[in-house]
């Protein structure tokens, strides 16, 4: 879909963005477009945003919709045919199940993506397409996923920043016998271990392994025996009695200095700070083998912007849309929220990033492994029983037999690919 409105002249301070929620007014001139927002961490932001731009564009009223649990009550609209007009998602499975349905415009010929690092573009594109070629969300901000780490305990125990896989188990085995936790396992949460499945499938899977996945040429089992036994040798090196903590509790372990490293990504950096560490959190791009060259940065469209298909408002969506793509907007949620604008050319100087901004600026960049599953594949509770139990090949098969259930209806992502 082509759409070619002007782009508004907005000039928006970015010292006050948010802004409290403006009332609704007895306008009824107005037109009024409903604006889905997932990101529970952003509610003032948005908030802020719309109320701005109701202020720019006095003819449209913005109704911001923040529910506590987006993916269940996005379903639930869907069922009804109640789509809303524009939204804020997060670029994972569900999201690509719901564009494979041709749920969501097509932006393919939009000016604006223009200006989006099309790395992230691609990211988009493989999480699902309404047809081939199809962009049905553009990405606002995304996120690295690699190895937290705490700059100052590097510096004291003597460690430097590992490039291969063989100095990071060599990294992990002198700190411990520095008597400091290597990495903080959480695994009372079970999704926390698909963080680090995601750079060691990337760099270990055979290339177009979920192609071949969907097509019934390969199985987990022969395509990710190499990451699986990777991540079980990373928890070797956890705390004790890693399912006794989930996500708080181990960012808070973090920033009191138990441990030298999360296996987590930028995403967690906010919440870290919020328990005032008194170190330096830096990043690293988790390395899968001993080979510098094949290490990639998993960036994952942590937020972005779509609207309804056929909407009812489709030119009073495309100026909100452009109003939320302006760079410095983009810019400013981004250094909140210690993420990475998926604007082209554009930089988060958060110390938290700098070890992973050659991969961006490179375009080294994989989308999330467990971006390619749908929920009725428990990704994550088969990794947690695998990480505690430890026995490779019953996980391996287990998850073969799940996907097979249903990923023969390859209605989402890389199953639509053409064989």
């Amino acid at each position: 879909m082509n759409r070619r409105w002007a782009r508004p002249a907005v000039g928006l301070a970015v010292a006050g963005l948010v802004l409290p929620l403006a009332a609704c007014g007895s306008d009824d001139s107005r037109t009024t477009i409903t604006f889905f927002q997932f990101k529970s961490e952003a509610v003032e932001y948005f908030e802020g945003l719309a109320t701005q731009f109701e202020q720019e564009n006095p003819d449209i009223r913005v109704v911001v919709q923040n529910v506590p649990d987006p993916e269940t009550a996005l379903r639930t609209r869907l069922v009804k045919d109640d789509v809303p007009d524009v939204l804020t998602l997060n670029g994972n499975g569900t999201f690509g199940e719901f564009a494979s349905a041709g749920i969501f415009e097509d932006f393919a010929d939009d000016p604006v993506l223009d200006t989006i690092n099309p790395g992230y573009v691609d990211i988009v594109q493989a999480l699902g397409e309404s047809e081939p070629g199809a962009v049905n969300g553009i990405p606002f901000a995304a996120n690295a996923s690699g190895v937290l780490y705490n700059e100052e305990l590097f510096a004291e125990v003597g460690v430097e920043v590992p490039t291969t896989w063989d100095e990071l188990i060599a990294a992990a085995q002198t700190f411990e016998a520095a008597g400091v936790t290597p990495f903080y396992g959480m695994l009372g949460e079970a999704w926390t271990p698909q963080a680090p499945l995601a750079p060691l499938t990337a760099q270990t899977a055979p290339e177009g392994f979920f192609e071949d996945r969907f097509a019934e040429r390969t199985t987990f089992a022969e395509g990710w025996r190499t990451a699986i036994d990777e991540l079980g040798e990373l928890f070797q090196y956890t705390q004790p009695d890693p399912g006794a903590s989930g996500y708080q509790e181990g960012t808070r372990a973090f920033a009191e200095g138990k441990s030298a490293m999360l296996l987590l990504g930028s995403y967690a950096v906010p919440q870290i700070r919020t328990f005032e560490p008194d170190f330096t959190v830096g990043s690293f791009a988790l390395p899968a083998t001993n080979d510098p060259a094949k290490t990639t940065l998993v960036s994952g469209v942590d937020v972005l912007v779509t609207a309804g298909a056929g909407g009812a408002h489709p030119e009073e969506s495309q100026r909100f849309i452009e109003f939320l793509l302006q760079p410095d907007v983009v810019q400013a949620y981004s250094e909140a929220q210690v993420a990475i604008p998926a604007i082209e050319g554009a930089a988060n100087t958060d110390p938290a990033l700098a070890g992973v901004q050659e991969y961006i600026d490179e375009g080294r960049l994989v989308g999330f492994t467990d971006h390619q599953f749908i929920p009725a594949i428990p990704l994550a509770q088969l990794l947690q029983e695998y990480l505690f139990e430890g026995d490779a090949d019953a996980m391996l098969t287990k998850l073969d037999e799940s996907w097979d259930k249903v990923a023969a209806r390859r209605t989402w992502g890389l199953g639509k690919v053409e064989q």
